[in-house]
């Protein structure tokens, strides 16, 4: 008889408002050394669209904060179990930037998105705690994983595990790299089952590299010199973290499948965090050459980065919620399927696990 860690339901919440490559038309792009970019908006739209594949991303509206989508998020997710929120051990959120009111770049965590969320959601129960993991973009898997590890030790039953962001809120918009960002929340219940095979997740990987890679993404300040140079926003080394991720990431992807002893072939899925598609093809297809093979299976990788944007730690949960109820088109998971999940982002983490659906 096992012991399973295993996702019963899940939920996203998807912005409504849509923001198109076109609508960045009118902004006025600086490089990091203040320099104006002059080139016309069409270019500079195409050499985006070629690099990340995204058309458009989502924002939320003005009167929602990162802990309101993740709330709405969770509801679904607990709908979709059928469970007693009361009977929740345990409510892991990851986020990387707090509660940001619109027109504000201060963050806010004070009490920690978790414990709003748990307010939010009325549960009463005192024994059910409520945790922020702050880990990057990977957030979201190390909360799997930690609730995973809970599992094996026995300390507790069932979590729902969040991620949620509002990057709209900090990004500079003198910086063509603003147009990469998205809001957005998942959320899955997990919860361990008994059963006399294995199901669930079968085996993970996380690594943290910090000697040289610590700051590739960082706070810093705007692009053009007029802005108040006190503010700060998100910012990144692009090209050090193509690199890194190219070197490390299908490392790590191998670590877990690896462990796990599942076959490469018999992998259905790889829900990879939509940072940016030409990239994560790239990790995908050097994953699969250490294993001497040169092609990625069709329909292995689905990408919805293209019209949600890169929303850090929900990517890879509202991927998820979308394809497991069946509404990402020509992308479905299936009953024994195995899907292996990776990440990476600030820190710099990466983390990956194999689950068996």
């Amino acid at each position: 008889m096992y012991t399973n860690t295993v996702i019963t339901g899940s939920g996203s919440y998807i912005p409504d408002q849509k923001i198109k490559n076109s609508d960045f038309r009118n902004h006025t792009f600086y490089n990091e050394k203040h320099q104006i970019l002059d080139l016309p908006c069409e270019i500079i739209e195409k050499k985006f669209h070629d690099i990340t594949g995204i058309r458009e991303r989502r924002y939320a509206n003005d009167d929602l904060k990162a802990s309101d989508i993740a709330a709405k998020a969770a509801e679904k997710a607990i709908k979709d179990a059928g469970i007693d929120p009361e009977t929740i051990d345990q409510i892991i959120l990851a986020h990387n930037f707090g509660d940001i009111n619109k027109n504000s770049i201060q963050t806010d965590i004070l009490p920690g998105l978790a414990a709003r969320v748990k307010h939010i959601l009325q549960i009463k129960n005192p024994a059910c705690i409520a945790f922020d993991i702050l880990f990057g973009c990977p957030g979201w898997i190390q909360g799997v994983i930690n609730a995973h590890a809970f599992i094996k030790a026995g300390i507790a039953k069932r979590f729902l595990v969040i991620g949620a962001e509002t990057l709209s809120r900090v990004v500079d918009k003198y910086d063509r790299d603003s147009m990469i960002y998205a809001d957005g929340a998942g959320a899955v219940i997990i919860e361990a089952k008994e059963s006399n095979t294995k199901m669930g997740v079968l085996s993970f990987a996380m690594q943290t590299h910090t000697k040289d890679e610590a700051y590739y993404l960082f706070y810093g300040k705007s692009n053009n010199p007029s802005s108040d140079q006190n503010v700060k926003y998100i910012k990144m080394h692009g090209r050090k973290i193509y690199e890194f991720a190219l070197k490390n990431v299908p490392q790590a992807m191998k670590i877990a499948v690896d462990e796990s002893n599942i076959n490469i072939n018999d992998i259905k899925k790889i829900l990879i965090h939509q940072a940016n598609e030409k990239m994560d093809e790239a990790i995908v297809k050097r994953f699969y050459r250490l294993y001497k093979q040169n092609t990625i299976p069709k329909k292995v990788m689905p990408m919805s980065i293209r019209t949600f944007g890169n929303s850090s730690v929900a990517s890879i949960p509202t991927l998820f919620d979308i394809m497991k109820k069946g509404e990402f088109e020509n992308h479905y998971i299936n009953k024994n399927d195995i899907l292996l999940f990776a990440s990476v982002g600030a820190g710099m983490h990466i983390n990956s696990f194999v689950y068996k659906y």
